[in-house]
């Protein structure tokens, strides 16, 4: 069967492994996971009603035109546009966020990231009742809401430069977690009102290297240039930026974690060890184990020296 073939009276399964198999021709990794994803989305119903449906022997097309979306979205899918950008949105820990073009489709192991400055803004509001958290390079806001939804006494500031990537992080705000700060700005210079007062700094700042092109086509074709390249030979131009505005803006002892690519690790340490600002600084792997973030804390010694200077 091909995707010509598809009809309304096929079952689940039947569509399910009909555009499966159009993906796994065209190269793509999960062509199950998927195919169910883009039938689903087609019929307007769970991927679980879908699989459900499947198991039964049920059909899930209610009318040709949504044949003919199923078809569209497939033929899409194997030409290697982003899932995310077909579906228009994202799953990301408890959230399911709004993407498209324009925006970094956030990715799981960002998730990790985000759960290293969840831990610690919930150790800081048990110990005193609420936590400042800013997260810096924003992009869809992803790591932002999810703060902002699993610490309710947590008090956000997002901060996002491109105006495509702020308009999407502003609709998830709006939408998702409406009490977040989101600011328009350079994530160097942006929030100077919170120097030294926030307790939590996090980033997922771009990072590639000027000339390496992302392995992924999903990636180097339809993720915005602005979100993926960190300048510089070793791409970490963006992140020293970010870093330097980490330092400004925490309390003494607060947290700083910042991901980074799996090849840079070393780098990161250097550059946040360069500042001079930070202690206990060290990588952390992501879910399959690979360093994919930095990790420290702002030197109490270092603001007592700078206030006495």
């Amino acid at each position: 069967m091909t995707l010509a073939t598809l009809a309304v009276s096929q079952t689940a399964d039947v569509l399910v492994r009909a555009v499966a198999r159009e993906l796994a021709a065209a190269g793509i990794e999960t062509p199950r996971v998927d195919a169910e994803i883009l039938v689903a989305h087609a019929a307007g119903v769970s991927r679980g009603d879908l699989q459900h449906a499947a198991l039964l022997g049920r059909p899930v097309l209610a009318d040709q035109d949504q044949v003919d979306r199923l078809r569209g979205l497939a033929t899409s899918r194997a030409e290697r546009l982003p899932l995310q950008h077909l579906t228009g949105t994202a799953p990301f820990r408890h959230v399911e966020l709004e993407v498209g073009p324009g925006v970094f489709v956030p990715r799981p192991e960002t998730e990790v990231v985000a759960q290293v400055a969840v831990d610690e803004a919930l150790r800081v509001v048990a110990e005193r009742g609420s936590v400042v958290v800013v997260d810096l390079c924003t992009g869809s806001g992803a790591i932002a809401v999810a703060i902002a939804q699993e610490v309710p006494q947590a008090q956000v500031h997002a901060v996002e430069l491109d105006a495509a990537a702020h308009a999407w992080a502003l609709r998830n705000v709006d939408r998702l977690a409406p009490g977040v700060t989101l600011v328009r700005g350079d994530a160097r210079t942006a929030l100077t009102a919170l120097d030294g007062r926030c307790d939590v700094v996090v980033s997922n700042p771009p990072y590639v290297p000027t000339g390496a092109v992302p392995k992924d086509r999903e990636v180097a074709e339809h993720d915005p240039a602005v979100a993926l390249y960190g300048l510089g030979a070793d791409g970490l131009e963006v992140p020293r930026g970010v870093t330097r505005a980490a330092a400004r803006l925490l309390v003494p002892g607060g947290l700083y974690v910042m991901e980074h690519a799996e090849v840079q690790d070393a780098g990161a340490r250097q550059m946040v060890d360069a500042t001079g600002d930070f202690e206990g600084i060290h990588t952390r792997p992501d879910l399959t184990g690979r360093p994919r973030m930095v990790v420290a804390r702002r030197s109490s010694a270092r603001i007592v020296e700078d206030s006495s200077s």
